[in-house]
Parts: structure tokens; C-alpha cells; sequence
């Protein structure tokens, strides 16, 4: 059997023998003759021979039999198997050009507009595309397209972001301490800029005060005078606020008079005024809503000015006012206090340079009254509409920066590009600085009064924050309220931890006897070196208002109520805003809840739920029953065995249970709405035609 060796080992041109083995005549013989590399020579057995690279004798064929067929598993190739081409991630913005496309995935831009040619869009080189088109080409080319994150940073939402948790900030201005609330935009400014706010403006006011005291008349003069000695074609356009000049310096009035507009633009987080000018009449003196007006001034930390109006009357008595206002906390600068009081008339038209003059005055000990002119705009709407002929216009009065023609801009949910702005002259301008209110065209829906204007790089950086925005709305709709209106319970469990320093309460009581004794216990809870104190910011007579509401939402407080029912504007109010409203009937249980939420022990809260009301039409007398009152039923259901109140005007007669309820000859145990019925209160028989009787129940409230 012939044996398999392996190729002799050759040194230069010598070679050895092998052995062979099997049939030795088909041996070929070995080569004698070689010739230069690459060409043939004759062997001796007449053959031709390849010199090649062949150094040495090609082995003898071997006639023995063949290895055995391997039939195992073939052994892996040299290279992995090919893998089908993964799809190219590519972000693409929202709109780009056939240019910048075609570079971004590395085609030419040829095939690029042939596939466009392809789904019947005709475009050159540098047509724009929008985002879907650009992704279906894209993914022609086997790229997959995802639109493209644009990052872009908001003032207000960095102002938001550090204001969260924060009571108060210290800013540094030329080197006195300003007390920053971020809860004020234009505080929260003075916390972002600091001491880059050096420009002056002109000071906001806004005029406040009791109705018929004068405040529309007083504005009325304060615009007739200015534009009377400045321009004779006068205001042309009312567009919520107008400037009147005084010795060369500027002054802002939002034509919005009343301190119930006044709080509503707070409680939405506006809060753009800087001073407040209080009307009071000469002749009447301090009333309810001027105290109201005071209170709602103080919760905003706005300075008040004193506008002492018709003097001029027979009857006016400006000392016996002086020493109301003293009483009421604002002691006049004449009597050695900090408030300016300034006698004016509105229908004369006398005081009107003096009164501005004292707005100045006042301006000049705010170290707030500063802007950084050459900011974007920030600003405040005041309000908008849908023009037929303009579209979404909207006013806006701004507060840091300046606004130009053509600057994108962002107002709550809805953007916008400036188009065209508007003076309160009616007058095209094309630039509005710090306190400058314009009328702007140009937005994309009309936004909602307190929305904060902010100008940003772009139109399209300010319509993605804008879907952002409405997008993060939706999310968090119904969830949460804009207001920080604290409640009872809350305070509790901040007094617990020992995070709060201070509860604030408005106090409305059934008569004025009953406020003194209530306001004295309530001030003796307050320790001289006690750190959590009271502030009751309100005080008053009668039922809880919408005003009231208001204040409370503004000013984070709880509104106690002693004997004195609510509204119904002002209970729907609370409930969508979460304002703690707490009824008492005993003065001893408010001052205990009181004491109990300062030291963190308060018990759970019995809430009263009205469930209905009914108007009483008649009386009349069953034996053994006593007095019946024929009612109508005027809201919900009444419900035999539910508390009712037994209400005379805004007074509240008597408080107790329903003790019998018939409907017709029959005994029921509730009656619905627009029904007759027959009911009486226990304990009660002097009803009147008229009396309204409120039907609630005593629900405790889940902590």
C-alpha cells in the first residue's frame, strides 16, 4: 500500500528522492533541465515543463486508494453571512429645503426632486418642504425621518422653575435690599435681572375705590386734562390703558377701574400695577369696599396714594376722613403717617397735577421701577378680542424689554408674529418700551387677559413653546389650580411640620358687634415671640362675596365666616378655586380651630353642603304641628331631617332641623325642584313671605 509523504525539503537547486509507493512505472522521472523563470524546457522523457515558481519535482501521482468521504458538518466559512442594510435615522426639522435635504442624506439633489416628480410635487432646488413631505423621500432612500427636538428656553419658565418653594427673594439694587415675591411678575423679573434693570420707566397705577366715589370721573379728568394741553385730536382708540405726561416724566393708567378687575388680573398672576390710587369721597368717608380696596392693595404689596376726591362739596369733611383712613391703617403724611392724601376734584378738574405729582413722588421711593430696555419683551396682556377686519388682536402692556415690529412672541398658549402695533392714540408705532401700552395684530388666536407675552429668536422656536404649552394644559387640565389658596387643613399639616409662619384669614361676621370681641381673641393667639403668626387681611360685615373669593385666592388665606351666608357666584368660585370657607355659629369653635391649626392639632373639618333652598310663599297652623311654612322649591331637594337656615335678606334668622316635610296631605321625605311643599324648622314658627330657607348637610371631610 503506497504511503502519502509529505513534499521533499529542498536547499537551492538540489533535490532528494522520495519514496514512492504502489505502481512505480507511472512515476513521473525527475526534471533535469530548468529554464529561466516563466518559460518551458524539454524534460527528458520529450514533455514540456513550466520553470514557474516551481523550485523542486512534483510528487508522483499516487494510485492508492482515496481518504474516505467526509459527509460531517461543513466547517465554517471564512466570513459572516451579509446582513441586510439597517434604515438611517435622520431628524429633520420642520421645514428644509430640496438642498439641505438632499445634504443631509448624502443623494443628490437630482434624485431627490426626481422623487418628488414621483408622488406629483414640482419643486426646484431650493423649494422648502415640510416636514411630512421631506420624510416620505427620506424613506424612498431607506432613511427613516423623526422630527427634529428644538430646545428652547423660556424666562418665564426659569423664572417659575427657581420660584418654586421659594417665600421671598432679596434683590440688590445700587445697593439697597428689594423684597422679590415670586408670586408678582414683576418681581420675579427683579429676582431673574437684578441689577441689570437700571433703566427707569414710567410707574402703572391702577385707581381703586367704593362705588360712586368718583374713580371713573377721576380718569375721565386725569386723560381730558393731558390730551386737552397735548394732541386736540384726542383718544382715538381705547385700548385698556393710556400715558399722560407730567414735567417731561410718564405715567401708565390701566383703564380698568374697580378693585374687583384690579384682583381678577392678579388671581390669574398678572399683578402688573406698581401704585394704587384709592378714591375716597370727602363727603361719604371710608366704606366696605373702600376697606376691601385697601386690603386687596396690601395683599399685592402695591403703595397706596390717596385720592381725597370732591372736595369741592358743601358737606366735605376731609379731617373726619383723615382720621377713618388712620384708622383703617393709612395714616396721611400730614399727621405724621407714610400715606400721601391728595384733595382733588374730578369734576373741577382741580388737584390733577398735584395727585400725579404724588404718583411721581411715590415712584421715586420704588426701587421696582425699573426695566432693561434693551431685553426681549416681557409684558402682560390686558385684554383681546376677534376684530371682523384684523383679526386676533390683543393689548399689551409690557414690563421688561421692548417689543418690535416683526419680534415673534408667545402669549400663554397662542403665538404670533408682531404685524403691525398700535398706540392708545390709534397711531402706527414700530417700537414699545418698559410700561408702554400697544395694540398688536398679528397672533394666531386671541389669548386670555393676565396671559404673559414673551418674545422669543424665531416664529418657529415661539410655536413650538406654544404647543408645548397647550399640550402640558391639557395634560395637567382639571388637576390642579393656577391660585395657591391654602385651607385650614393644609396650614395644619404645614404647622406640623413646622414650615408655615404665618395664616392668613378674612373674617366677615353677621353684624358689627359681633367683629371686635372675634378680632380681640384672634389677636391674643398671636405670642410676642411666637413664630407662627396671624394676619387678618379683611375684615367685614354681611355675606362672603365673590370679592371675597378673590382675595383669599390672591393672598392664600381662609375666609371664616361667623353667622353670614355665601353667594352663589361666590360658592362656585371657592369650589372651583379650593378656597377654605369655614362657617361658625359659635364664636369660641372659630377661635379654637384657629388656635388648634396654629399648633398643628387641628381635628378633622365638618364641611356644610347645601343640598337646596326654598322660597317660604305662606303660612299657616296645624294642630299638633304648629306654624307650617308653604314653600316653593327654588334649587336641588329638600330633605326632611337635613339642617336648614332660615334666611331673612343677608341675615340668618335661626339655624335647625327640618322636622317635618309634607307634600300636599302626605308625609315625604324629600321634595324637588320647582315643587310646592309644606315644611317646618324645628324651634322656628315666625316665618315671613320671602324668608329663603337653605337646606344643607354636615359632611366630615376626608384628610
Amino acid at each position: 500500500m503506497a504511503t502519502v509523504t509529505k513534499d521533499p525539503v529542498r536547499t537551492g537547486d538540489s533535490q532528494q528522492s522520495r519514496p514512492s509507493g504502489g505502481n512505480s512505472g507511472n512515476n513521473r522521472p525527475p526534471i533535469q533541465n530548468r529554464g529561466p523563470k516563466g518559460q518551458f524546457t524539454r524534460r527528458s522523457d520529450g514533455g514540456a515543463q513550466s520553470s514557474g515558481n516551481n523550485n523542486g519535482p512534483r510528487p508522483p501521482h499516487s494510485n492508492g486508494p482515496r481518504p474516505p468521504y467526509n459527509n460531517g458538518p461543513r466547517p465554517p466559512m471564512g466570513r459572516a453571512p451579509v446582513q441586510p442594510p439597517q434604515k438611517k435615522v435622520l431628524e429633520l426639522p420642520e421645514s428644509i429645503t430640496v438642498r439641505e435635504l438632499a445634504t443631509l442624506m448624502n443623494v443628490s439633489p437630482i434624485n431627490v426632486i426626481r422623487e418628488l416628480m414621483n408622488n406629483g410635487v414640482m419643486a426646484n432646488i431650493n423649494q422648502q418642504l415640510d416636514y411630512d413631505s421631506s420624510a416620505i423621500v427620506a424613506a424612498a432612500f431607506n432613511i427613516e425621518a423623526k422630527p427634529k427636538q428644538i430646545i428652547v428656553s423660556s424666562i418665564m419658565d426659569e423664572i417659575a422653575a427657581t420660584a418654586v418653594g421659594v417665600a421671598s427673594a432679596q434683590v440688590d439694587l445700587d445697593g439697597k435690599k428689594v423684597s422679590a415675591k415670586p408670586s408678582t411678575l414683576r418681581q420675579r423679573l427683579l429676582s431673574k435681572e437684578g441689577i441689570n434693570m437700571t433703566d427707569m420707566r414710567p410707574p402703572i397705577v391702577t385707581v381703586m375705590g367704593h362705588v360712586d366715589h368718583g374713580k371713573t370721573s377721576l380718569l375721565d379728568a386725569i386723560r381730558k386734562s393731558n390730551v386737552a394741553s397735548g394732541e386736540a385730536g384726542g383718544i382715538t382708540q381705547h385700548i385698556g390703558a393710556y400715558q399722560v405726561e407730567h414735567l417731561g416724566r410718564k405715567v401708565t393708567f390701566i383703564d380698568t377701574p374697580g378693585h374687583e378687575a384690579f384682583t381678577a388680573m392678579r388671581a390669574r398672576g398678572a399683578h402688573i400695577t406698581d401704585i394704587a390710587i384709592l378714591v375716597v369721597a370727602a363727603d361719604d368717608g371710608v366704606m366696605p369696599q373702600t376697606r376691601e380696596a385697601i386690603a386687596h392693595a396690601r395683599a399685592a404689596q402695591v403703595p397706596i396714594v390717596v385720592a381725597l376726591n370732591k372736595i369741592d362739596r358743601p358737606n366735605a369733611a376731609p379731617d373726619r376722613v383723615k382720621a377713618e383712613l388712620a384708622e383703617a391703617g393709612l395714616t396721611p403724611d400730614d399727621w405724621g403717617g407714610d400715606t400721601m392724601v391728595v384733595p382733588v376734584s374730578a369734576k373741577q378738574r382741580s388737584g390733577i397735577e398735584d395727585l400725579i405729582e404724588g404718583v411721581l413722588l411715590t415712584a421715586e421711593s420704588l426701587d421696582s421701577i425699573r426695566a432693561k430696555s434693551d431685553a426681549p419683551a416681557v409684558g402682560t396682556i390686558l385684554e383681546s378680542k376677534l376684530d371682523k377686519a384684523k383679526g386676533p388682536t390683543a393689548t399689551v402692556l409690557i414690563q421688561n424689554g421692548s417689543l418690535n415690529l416683526g419680534d415673534a412672541f408667545v402669549a400663554g398658549q397662542v403665538f404670533g408674529k408682531v404685524r403691525a402695533m398700535f398706540d392708545f392714540r390709534g397711531h402706527r408705532v414700530k417700537k414699545a418700551t418698559p410700561s408702554t401700552p400697544v395694540s398688536i395684530i398679528g397672533l394666531s388666536d386671541v389669548p386670555a387677559a393676565g396671559d404673559v407675552l414673551e418674545v422669543f429668536l424665531d416664529e418657529r422656536a415661539a410655536k413650538v413653546v406654544a404647543a408645548q404649552r397647550s399640550a402640558n394644559s391639557k395634560v395637567s387640565s382639571g388637576s390642579a389650580t393656577p391660585q395657591r389658596a391654602v385651607t385650614l387643613d393644609q396650614y395644619f399639616a404645614q404647622a406640623k411640620a413646622g414650615k408655615s409662619k404665618k395664616l392668613t384669614l378674612i373674617l366677615k361676621a353677621n353684624n358689627q358687634g359681633s367683629l371686635p370681641p372675634i378680632i380681640e381673641s384672634l389677636n391674643r393667639l398671636n405670642q410676642p415671640n411666637g413664630e407662627v403668626r396671624l394676619d387678618i387681611i379683611q375684615q367685614g360685615i354681611g355675606n362672603i362675596t365673590e370679592s371675597d373669593v378673590d382675595l383669599a385666592m390672591t393672598s392664600g388665606g381662609v375666609i371664616l365666616g361667623f353667622e353670614v351666608g355665601m353667594d352663589g357666584m361666590a360658592r362656585r368660585k371657592a369650589e372651583d378655586s379650593k378656597v377654605d370657607i369655614r362657617h361658625y355659629e359659635v364664636i369660641y369653635k372659630l377661635i379654637e380651630d384657629v388656635e388648634l391649626a396654629m399648633k398643628g392639632l387641628l381635628p378633622p373639618k365638618i364641611v356644610q353642603r347645601v343640598i337646596g333652598s326654598a322660597e317660604v310663599k305662606t303660612t299657616f297652623k296645624i294642630s299638633k304641628l304648629g306654624v307650617i311654612a308653604g314653600c316653593v322649591v327654588r334649587n336641588g331637594v329638600v330633605q326632611r331631617g337635613a339642617m336648614a337656615k332660615v334666611m331673612r335678606g343677608d341675615k340668618i334668622e335661626y339655624t335647625g332641623k327640618i322636622a317635618t316635610l309634607k307634600r300636599l296631605t302626605e308625609d315625604v321625605r324629600e321634595v324637588k325642584l320647582g315643587l310646592e311643599c309644606g315644611l317646618s324648622v324645628d324651634g322656628f314658627e315666625t316665618y315671613k313671605g320671602g324668608d329663603i330657607i337653605e337646606v344643607y348637610v354636615e359632611e366630615e371631610q376626608a384628610r
